[in-house]
């Protein structure tokens, strides 16, 4: 008998059937053993009959909550039945695992007349039992969301003849500056991990791909501990060439963020708000866009928040854009642009008066993007990256504007980052493992 998954039985009322999963509950009375079973697609009340089965229902009674079990049984309508009105009958149940008592608890045990409350272990000791931790509906339904966006995103971008490559991780030099990057010994000699696939993605350009995208790890070292910040997750990035302007990558972004957005919401936003309490709101376009100037000037007037002296976005204005954009626009996201040259990289083409050409893309007060068009010209490349005493450590990137290079932009955005803010959570509970300065296991 093939096994089916539990979302399957409702197609198999009176029949013979096979599931397996783990064991959510398990509950005795005097002529019943009910069980809880769960997995990936959802549970199911299994029941044993002990004047039928008293030796399986003695077995069953005795089974440990996360023990992993194969049931076969017949599937019949019960109106009694909480789980959707469906139970399973069981006349065979084999024991695959037996679980240990459970490390930790994944949610609070509410308090009953016997017993009292027990509450939710501390989110580090779950970090340290994740496979655990991750064994519940909600937790799988972070994943699942993933996946529908990240699927949406990769099939927009192939219906408009984007190529997916697959750039290398470890790298000679850093992608960037220098700094925040984990060197690693190869064979003898320096190497490191890529905080981006910025260079391979120009790279593509000058091959003449024209348009690429790339989903892999990400790498900062950086020691930052805040609600969004990691050392290591998964990038979404992109590169286009011909483009006119910057601007035409905002379009780009908005596009595929509705698209992927209106995606997630059909499959998953009604148990997304259900789960998580939060409502998953499709933007409309275009979203709204102003200088760094324009908007610490209206940080300054509506909520007194003094302009530091910067050319960049600080945390708190970052937060802060988010009340401003909800009250002037009625939107959650809003792209920044004009930020000082001192706060860009070396390859973000600059106008004529020295102002970069990219943007910053925030979602509910959290930067998701940073965005730009590249300096394709060879010459003044290299000068941008003397400016900033780079031109040794990216001799083997300007070589690739050196033969011919078609002006091109790109831009990037962290999928665990757009799980925490779809979800509201930190991000070391958006992630299917998080790492930071302190956490390397498991």
């Amino acid at each position: 008998m093939k096994r089916i998954q539990i979302k399957e039985i409702n197609h198999h009322i009176n029949e013979q059937v096979l599931i397996a999963g783990f064991v959510g509950s398990v509950r005795e009375g005097k002529t019943m053993v009910f069980l809880v079973l769960r997995d990936v697609t959802g549970c199911v009340q299994v029941t044993i009959d002990k004047n039928q089965t008293l030796e399986i229902a003695a077995a069953a009674a005795a089974l440990t909550p996360d023990s992993v079990i194969l049931v076969r049984g017949v599937v019949r309508e019960n109106e009694y039945v909480h789980l959707g009105g469906i139970e399973i009958l069981a006349y065979e149940i084999t024991v695959e695992s037996v679980a240990a008592p459970l490390p930790i608890h994944r949610e609070e045990i509410p308090a009953t007349k016997k017993k009292p409350a027990v509450p939710r272990s501390e989110l580090d000791v779950r970090l340290d039992y994740r496979w655990i931790d991750l064994r519940t509906e909600k937790n799988q339904l972070l994943f699942k969301t993933q996946t529908a966006l990240v699927a949406a995103m990769r099939e927009y971008l192939v219906q408009k003849g984007f190529i997916e490559i697959h750039t290398p991780k470890l790298i000679a030099a850093a992608s960037e500056s220098g700094a925040d990057v984990f060197k690693v010994d190869y064979f003898g000699r320096d190497a490191f991990l890529a905080q981006s696939p910025q260079f391979y993605k120009q790279m593509a350009m000058a091959a003449g791909f024209e348009r690429i995208f790339e989903t892999g790890p990400v790498f900062r070292a950086e020691k930052s501990y805040t609600a969004k910040h990691t050392t290591e997750f998964t990038g979404f990035d992109l590169e286009v060439s011909y483009i006119e302007s910057f601007r035409d990558l905002m379009v780009l972004e908005e596009d595929i963020l509705v698209y992927a957005l209106e995606k997630v919401k059909t499959a998953y936003g009604e148990e997304i708000e259900k789960q998580f309490g939060v409502p998953l709101n499709v933007p409309t376009k275009p979203f709204p866009v102003v200088t760094l100037a324009e908007l610490y000037t209206a940080l300054e007037k509506e909520y007194g928040y003094h302009t530091p002296e910067t050319e960049d976005l600080t945390t708190e204005a970052e937060q802060l854009s988010y009340q401003w954009v909800q009250k002037h626009y009625g939107h959650e996201f809003l792209f920044i642009t004009d930020y000082g040259a001192g706060k860009r990289a070396f390859y973000h083409m600059r106008d004529e008066n020295g102002t970069p050409q990219g943007y910053d893309l925030i979602w509910k007060g959290v930067e998701i993007t940073t965005g730009a068009q590249r300096e394709h010209r060879y010459e003044i490349l290299k000068r941008q990256a003397r400016e900033k005493g780079l031109d040794d450590d990216v001799k083997f990137y300007l070589e690739f504007f050196k033969y011919g290079c078609p002006p091109h932009g790109g831009f990037g955005m962290g999928i665990d980052r757009l799980t925490m803010l779809m979800t509201g959570l930190h991000i070391n509970e958006a992630m299917f493992l998080f790492r930071s300065p302190k956490r390397l296991t498991p």
